[in-house]
Order: C-alpha cells, then structure tokens, then sequence
C-alpha cells in the first residue's frame, strides 16, 4: 500500500501531480475513474437539462464511488482526496483530459 503521508508537504498542484499520477499506476483504477467522470459529466448534464438537483448527488456518487472503488479493491491504496481534496479533485480532471489526449493509457 502507497503512503499518502507525503501528501501535505505539496505547495502547488504542479509539485502534487506527479504524486496523484503515482498513485494510479493500476489501469483498472484509471479505467474506473475515467467511467466515474464520464457519468458525472452525463449526470450534471442531467441535472442542468432537467433542473432536478439529485443530478448534482449522482454525478458526486458516480465520481468518487468510482475512483474509490478503484483505489480500495486495485491500487490498493488510500485515495489521495481524503488528504488533499482540492489536489486531488483537480488531478482527476487533468488526468481525465490527458487519457482524452492520449497522454496517458486507458
């Protein structure tokens, strides 16, 4: 298991990155975090189309059951969010454009 310790010495998301990549080397965990933004994407769509709020709750569920799952059961590490949620949330996204990229392998 990873160590998430190291976490609150970042002082930038730039520094951070590199840490939040590490601790996704397993692809069924990129997978299911790239599944996890993907429905939550569809969701807050929902919700702006429908108007009905319990989008915004899917989309929250959706997105971090999916990467948690991935982390618990795969990585088999901590999630770097229960340390550093603003990183972390921001590293979900940056990878999820560089998996649309190409930049790194689904």
């Amino acid at each position: 298991m990873s160590s998430t310790n190291s976490v609150k010495n970042f002082q930038s998301f730039a520094e951070f990155y590199p840490f939040y990549l590490s601790e996704h080397g397993n692809r069924t965990c990129r997978r299911l975090h790239f599944v996890g933004s993907t429905l939550s994407l569809l969701c807050l769509a929902a919700a702006l189309y429908t108007g009905q709020l319990r989008f915004v709750l899917f989309a929250l569920l959706c997105g971090y059951g999916f990467a948690w799952v991935g982390h618990f059961c795969f990585e088999k590490n901590r999630p770097a969010s229960f340390k550093r949620p603003l990183y972390s949330f921001m590293g979900d996204w940056v990878m999820y454009k560089d998996i649309w990229t190409g930049r790194i392998k689904l």
